[in-house]
C-alpha cells in the first residue's frame, strides 16, 4: 500500500513537470480563470448600457423634443438629431442602434385625437440591446405622450401594491452571478481537457510505453492524472475567487468557501475520470477536441448554469441528473450564491460521489483495455 502512494504520488508530479513544459495548457488555465472569468461578469450586459440613439425630428414641437429630452444615460447615449436621408446609412454603418422618426403633424394629430404613427428602426444585429431596449423606448415614448395630452403627471393609485425585494442579490448586479457561474463552468472544462490532453500527450509522445515496463498498475496511472490535473484546477480556482471575483470585480460570497471546494473536489473526481475516458476514446488530439465539443456543450447548457433547470424540458431535467455538472453547478450556486450549509446541499455531494465513482470505474476498465492492446 505504501507503494502505491508513492508510485502515485510520483507520477502525479510527473504530470506536474509536463504541464509545466506546456505553454499551451497554461495560457489556457491562466486565460480562462482570468479574462474569461471577468468578461463573463462584465463585458455583455443584460441591460441597456449606453446605446446609442438617435432621433429623426419632422414635428419640431413641444411633443417631440420632450419625447427627445426622455432618453438619456446611462441607458441611452444622448441622442443624436439626424435628418431622414441620414437614417438607413447610420444604422447600415452601425452609427446607431435605434432611430426613432417622428414625422410632421404628428403633435396636431396626438391633441386632435386623430391616429398618429411613429416610427422605430432597430439594429436588430445588436440581438441584446435591440430586444430589450425597443420594448424601453416604446414606454418611454407612450408615457411622455400620454402625459403631455393630460397637461400633467398622473401616477394612479392601484388597489394592490407590490412590493419587489431581491434576495441574495439586492441591486441585481449581473457581474455577481456572472463571474461565480463562470468559475463553476471552468472548473468542470478544465479538468476535462487537462486529464484527456495529459493521456494523449503521453500517447503521441509515446511515454505511456515506458510506463507499461515500470511496477505502476493502470489505476495508479490514473489516479496520479486525477489527483495532479484536479489539484492544478483547484488552485487556479481559488486564485481566480480571490482574486478576480472578490478583489478585482468585488463579488461577496455568502457561504463557505471550504464546503464549496470540497465540493469542486468531489465533481473533479468525476470530471477528470471522464476526461480520461474521452482520452481513451479518442486516438489524437484532433479527435479529442471533437469529442470535447459534443461533450462540453451539453454540459454548460444544460446544466442549470446559463438557464434554470426548471425551463427546461422534462426528458433534459431527468437526463441531466446523470451529469456531474448538474449537481456541482446546483451545490455551488446554493453554496456561493445563498450561504447554504451542508444540511441543505448534502444531496448533490452524495450524488456525485456515487457518480464519480461510476465514472472512474468505466474509465478504469477502459483504459486497462486500452493499455493491453498497447502492450
Amino acid at each position: 500500500m505504501r507503494q502505491a502512494l508513492v508510485n502515485i504520488y510520483r507520477l502525479g508530479v510527473k504530470e506536474l513537470w509536463s504541464l509545466w513544459r506546456d505553454p499551451i495548457m497554461l495560457v489556457l488555465i491562466v486565460f480562462a480563470f482570468t479574462f474569461s472569468v471577468y468578461s463573463a461578469a462584465s463585458a455583455i450586459p443584460e441591460t441597456l448600457n449606453n446605446a446609442p440613439i438617435a432621433i429623426v425630428d419632422e414635428d419640431r414641437t413641444p411633443l417631440s423634443q420632450r419625447i427627445a429630452s426622455a432618453f438619456y444615460p446611462p441607458d441611452f447615449l444622448p441622442p443624436a438629431m439626424i435628418t431622414a436621408p441620414e437614417m438607413d446609412p447610420g444604422l447600415d454603418a452601425g452609427i446607431y442602434t435605434f432611430v426613432l422618426y417622428i414625422p410632421a403633424n404628428f403633435q396636431r394629430d396626438v391633441l386632435a385625437r386623430r391616429p398618429a404613427e411613429l416610427q422605430l428602426n432597430v439594429d436588430a444585429t445588436r440581438m441584446t440591446q435591440a430586444f430589450v431596449g425597443s420594448a424601453h423606448i416604446q414606454q418611454i415614448v407612450l408615457a411622455e405622450i400620454d402625459e403631455f395630452r393630460k397637461r400633467y403627471r398622473d401616477t394612479p393609485a392601484l388597489p394592490v401594491e407590490l412590493e419587489l425585494r431581491a434576495r441574495f442579490n439586492p441591486t441585481l448586479e449581473k457581474s455577481w452571478f456572472g463571474s461565480l457561474t463562470q468559475i463553476i463552468n471552468q472548473i468542470a472544462m478544465l479538468s476535462i481537457i487537462l486529464t484527456g490532453a495529459a493521456l494523449i500527450r503521453e500517447r503521441e509522445h509515446g511515454t505511456i510505453e515506458h510506463l507499461l515496463v515500470m511496477p505502476v498498475t493502470p489505476a495508479q496511472i490514473m489516479v496520479s492524472k486525477i489527483w495532479s490535473m484536479g489539484l492544478v484546477v483547484l488552485l487556479a480556482s481559488a486564485v481566480s475567487l480571490h482574486v478576480v471575483v472578490m478583489a478585482l470585480l468585488g463579488v461577496p460570497v455568502a457561504g463557505s468557501l471550504a464546503l464549496f471546494f470540497t465540493g469542486a473536489a468531489l465533481v473533479l473526481f468525476a470530471t477528470t475520470s471522464l476526461g480520461i475516458f474521452l482520452a481513451t476514446v479518442a486516438r489524437n488530439m484532433p479527435q479529442f477536441g471533437m469529442l470535447l465539443v459534443l461533450v462540453l456543450l451539453p454540459l454548460q447548457m444544460l446544466s442549470g448554469g446559463s438557464t434554470p433547470r426548471e425551463s427546461m424540458p422534462e426528458l433534459v431535467r431527468e437526463f441531466m441528473l446523470i451529469a456531474p455538472t448538474t449537481h456541482f453547478v446546483d451545490l455551488g450556486q446554493a453554496i456561493l450564491f445563498r450561504g447554504a450549509g451542508l444540511d441543505v446541499v448534502w444531496r448533490p455531494f452524495l450524488a456525485l460521489i456515487v457518480i464519480g465513482g461510476v465514472l472512474f470505474a468505466i474509465s478504469l476498465a477502459r483504459f486497462r483495455k486500452t493499455l493491453a492492446r498497447m502492450a
